[in-house]
């Protein structure tokens, strides 16, 4: 999806702050936020009504603020199957991310808030998002990295493929991850390929088969 094209956009915040700053950064920017919703149930009706091309969707909302967000991001892709979700959170929580990459149709995004001030980069992951990929917070990657089970999926990985499926996981493209790890975009085709052999993912279109190996590597 190219950088310049304007998004149409829903925000479900509760913190009147955080969401009129959202508003103004995105209007700024040449976006149209054509609904702003403070509750779960509020953002399904307005996801199922507009069909945003992306949604950003505070974790916590009323009214117990554990978990509404989440719910509701859930709820609006089964109304609206693969419609573009960014949820913004205060902690990590895994569990989260793992729940929304259950369907395995991508279009997902896990931020903390904290990375919300860094404009260019939350805007990218918008428009990433909006594309149909997966784009993960570094530190939620990360912290995948020290959750293990007794049976370790990863552990038929190189170190090298690894790295490039947390790449992966943060939603970067091929060519975004030979840049990162200084090596040709060939050797880093090889190794998603040899990701999607080692994990025994069918034989499928390109983007389908990287949300499986993605979601490998959150239950892993």
């Amino acid at each position: 999806m190219p950088a310049e094209r304007g998004l149409r956009i829903v925000i479900a915040d509760d913190a009147v702050l955080l969401r009129e700053g959202l508003v103004r950064l995105l209007t700024e920017n040449g976006h149209d936020v054509v609904e702003v919703v403070g509750d779960g149930p509020a953002l399904v009706a307005a996801v199922v009504a507009h069909a945003p091309d992306v949604s950003i969707v505070d974790v916590r909302m009323p009214p117990s603020f554990t978990d509404e967000g989440l719910r509701a991001a859930v709820e609006a892709r089964s109304r609206r199957p693969g419609c573009p979700i960014v949820v913004l959170s205060q902690y990590v929580e895994l569990s989260y991310a793992d729940d929304l990459l259950a369907d395995r149709a991508g279009a997902i995004g896990y931020l903390l808030k904290d990375r919300v001030a860094d404009v260019a980069d939350f805007l990218d992951a918008l428009h990433r998002v909006a594309g149909g990929a997966t784009v993960l917070d570094q530190e939620v990657v990360s912290q995948l990295f020290v959750r293990r089970r007794d049976r370790d999926p990863l552990a038929v990985l190189t170190a090298r493929e690894r790295e490039v499926l947390a790449l992966m996981a943060q939603g970067r493209s091929n060519t975004a991850i030979a840049r990162e790890l200084v090596v040709t975009e060939g050797a880093v085709e090889k190794h998603v390929t040899n990701i999607f052999t080692k994990f025994d993912l069918p034989r499928d279109d390109e983007q389908h088969r990287r949300v499986l190996a993605v979601l490998t590597y959150l239950r892993s």
